[in-house]
């Protein structure tokens, strides 16, 4: 019996020997405006399980609209806080790629980390969730081997290496290069939601492409303030740089259902802001509605 056990004990310390010298810690999440009708995204995962082929690699999404960084960051805006402390997201819309734009990792307070340019794409992360460290990359020794002369692909040479790096532990966070000021990460301007009285003015974010549901930057706690109950009538009005472009007065419910089918309504989105939709409809399409800074949204209570 003595003899059984130390054998069991020998294979278990081979077994130990015999693992990876590090085990995946973090999930990586990858965003893109590739799409995935080539090989881009892919290449950028091959690069992530080359790093480590334990890690656990997500897909936000590779549907940003081209070149939009204000829509990539509010992806990650709407996503990052539902991943656990330590998880590492790679954003890549990068129309400056190969220019003299920093590449960088944010570390939130809550202890997230975000990779990528620092091309405005943060802003919202930065604003809500606070900057607790930035750091430029260090390409002289957090790069792709190999890659050095490719000008164009940083989401693969730079980004996915460095975040499966950083979610791997095959680096620390000290390791990724030298600390930049807090306060210096690039941010897009736009008009946060403030209320006038009793007009509560925002911005259209994103729409929710897939439905077609128009989405603001106003928060629940300032649409209470207007006292609007449900049932109530709202008026909004949609504005593009200033022209109205769509005005209309809706009721304010829980649910879709709580209008018949093609009937506006305005309710409170999966993150509590405040929205319009049609009921089995697309609103955005109907009235030729866009997203962005540019696009903004007054609520009122609709007078009797």
């Amino acid at each position: 019996m003595k003899k059984l056990f130390t054998a069991l004990c020998l294979s278990a310390a081979l077994a130990t020997l015999a693992a990876p010298a590090f085990a995946a810690k973090n999930a990586l999440v990858l965003q893109t405006d590739f799409g995935t009708s080539d090989g881009a995204v892919s290449a950028m995962r091959g690069v992530a399980y080359g790093v480590d082929p334990g890690l656990t690699v997500a897909d936000l999404t590779h549907n940003i609209p081209d070149y939009d960084i204000w829509v990539g960051g509010y992806r990650l805006f709407q996503t990052a806080n539902y991943w656990p402390q330590g998880t590492v997201f790679v954003s890549v819309i990068d129309p400056g790629v190969g220019t003299t734009r920093k590449s960088v990792v944010l570390k939130t307070k809550a202890g997230r980390y975000f990779v990528g340019p620092d091309n405005g794409q943060f802003t919202l992360i930065a604003e809500r969730d606070g900057v607790a460290e930035l750091r430029e990359i260090d390409e002289s020794v957090n790069r792709l081997a190999g890659s050095g002369e490719s000008y164009t692909f940083h989401g693969r040479d730079v980004y996915a290496y460095v975040g499966a790096r950083l979610a791997s532990g095959a680096i620390s966070y000290e390791q990724v290069g030298p600390a930049l000021p807090a306060d210096s990460v690039v941010r897009i301007a736009y008009q946060k939601a403030v209320r006038n009285g009793d007009t509560i003015r925002g911005i259209i974010p994103v729409l929710d492409v897939k439905y077609g549901n128009v989405w603001t930057n106003i928060p629940k706690s300032l649409f209470e303030e207007l006292k609007i109950g449900v049932h109530d009538k709202v008026q909004v009005r949609i504005l593009h740089k200033g022209k109205q472009v769509n005005k209309v007065v809706a009721p304010f419910e829980h649910t879709f259902g709580g209008v018949a089918k093609g009937q506006p309504l305005v309710y409170l989105n999966s993150l509590l802001d405040v929205a319009v939709a049609i009921s089995q409809g697309n609103y955005a399409a109907k009235y030729k509605i866009d997203s962005g800074v540019d696009w903004e949204v007054e609520i009122s209570k609709a007078k009797p």
